[in-house]
């Protein structure tokens, strides 16, 4: 396998040469925020651990910045974009730029929060650069939909990846938190400055590492029952568990019934709960009978 020429990767005047042929503009609604350093999306790859047999996903390929850096390592790579213009171009980026490696290379021009399936062999990393308004909710939908995957680094604002890495007992711990670490071990990874992207953002970003955990959490309790406890818990963050879950078990007795029966105090908060109380929690109402409310679609960041 040869290897991809020394300039194969985009710059800061490829990326806008690029983004002048297409018309295209970098939209906040979308939270588009290209990166052009070559060194940092390399330096992205080598923290993600990619190797020759990955099989990567990528969501939110833009103009292929990290998708071109990503086809260097890995053994092929699928992106999901959903923008009708740059998920057109992109395919022809990787065939100019990376001759060699585009057969190996495949795009599904879809919202990442409606896939369901990819081609080729399934996906054993997740690499991604998600927009804070998006970010939680496709992370979370990628891990449920793809349970292959084995390990996950995104890039994301500093204070999203502050919260998907948080630690009970922390200000900013919370849905984010609790949810990410029932399907891996989560923590922060780098930070990435303003100056890398084009335009620069007014905040700063963060990589988080996600390694899927080798045996999921015990529990009889489904993962929509637990997230459900999650929810509830966090939607009334300042109140006591006794107070907060009542409108989940159907009372506030019965959501300390349930807690006792956990082991976990009714006066605790929830920013103080692991995953695995939480799972007891849902589990302690399952066998106690009740019948809880469970979420209509998963929340954003909170």
């Amino acid at each position: 396998m040869s290897s991809p020429a020394p300039d194969a990767l985009l710059g800061p005047a490829d990326v806008r040469e690029l983004a002048a042929a297409l018309g295209v503009r970098p939209t906040k609604q979308r939270g588009q925020n290209f990166v052009i350093d070559a060194n940092t999306v390399r330096r992205i790859v080598r923290t993600a651990d990619v190797h020759r047999e990955d099989v990567v996903v990528e969501v939110g390929p833009g103009l292929g910045s990290l998708t071109l850096a990503l086809l260097e390592a890995a053994d092929r790579v699928t992106a999901v974009e959903i923008d009708d213009v740059l998920a057109a171009a992109l395919p022809a980026t990787i065939a100019a730029r990376m001759p060699d490696r585009a057969g190996r290379f495949a795009l599904v021009h879809s919202d990442a929060m409606h896939v369901t399936e990819l081609p080729g062999p399934a996906p054993t990393a997740l690499v991604a650069n998600l927009p804070y308004n998006v970010a939680v909710p496709v992370l979370l939908h990628m891990l449920d939909t793809f349970p292959s995957i084995e390990r996950t680094l995104v890039m994301v604002q500093a204070e999203v990846a502050d919260r998907l890495a948080a630690a009970p007992g922390s200000k900013v711990y919370g849905v984010p938190s609790v949810k990410a670490n029932w399907y891996a071990d989560v923590k922060r990874a780098g930070a990435i400055g303003r100056n890398v992207f084009w335009p620069a953002p007014n905040v700063d970003s963060g990589l988080v590492s996600l390694v899927r955990r080798t045996e999921p959490i015990r529990t009889t309790a489904s993962r929509a029952e637990v997230f459900a406890v999650v929810d509830a818990a966090f939607a009334q963050r300042r109140k006591t568990l006794r107070a907060a879950l009542a409108g989940w078990a159907g009372s506030a007795a019965a959501a300390e019934a349930a807690l006792v029966a956990a082991g976990v105090s009714p006066q605790a908060r929830g920013e103080s709960l692991t995953v695995e109380e939480f799972a007891r929690i849902a589990e302690a109402a399952s066998l106690r009978g009740a019948t809880p409310a469970l979420p209509k679609k998963e929340p954003g960041p909170q």
